[in-house]
């Protein structure tokens, strides 16, 4: 499958590399097939989860390890059952992050925000991933300064 992005341009993506939000993403309920992309030739500390079917859905994402944060939450039956999940090892969890920009950016964060309430969850070996949106602070957040 070929996929557009702005910051990649075209990207030939084999079929089976696709992750499907059945449910989309909130606010992108449309956009239910995406593709992780990055750099070729270096490990990413950020990817693109860019939308197969709509060359302007893009997401910057990492997983919260790379931000020095360890996220627990709870899936909900629903949840694991949309996931197709079998195997708790079979899971990524990711956050969208953006860079912060003008007079709104925060100096302490070097110019970075981070959704930390409403991860991506995916399961690599079906492909499936869903976006938790954690209502209230149920979960438990590690912060661990990197060396």
């Amino acid at each position: 499958m070929k996929i557009k992005s702005p910051e990649f341009g075209s990207a030939e993506i084999a079929d089976d590399l696709i992750i499907e939000f059945p449910e989309g993403l909130p606010g992108f309920e449309a956009c239910r097939r995406f593709a992780l992309v990055h750099e070729e030739g270096r490990e990413p500390d950020v990817f693109l989860l860019q939308c197969a079917d709509d060359p302007e859905v893009g997401f910057s994402v990492t997983p919260p390890a790379r931000l020095g944060v360890n996220l627990e939450f709870v899936l909900t039956d629903a949840e694991t059952e949309l996931l197709q999940l079998q195997n708790q090892e079979d899971l990524a969890v990711a956050v969208i992050v953006r860079a912060q920009e003008g007079a709104d950016a925060n100096p302490a964060s070097a110019g970075l925000s981070a959704n930390f309430m409403a991860p991506l969850v995916i399961n690599t070996r079906a492909r499936r991933g869903l976006q938790k949106v954690i209502g209230r602070m149920g979960c438990d957040i590690t912060l661990r300064q990197q060396d």
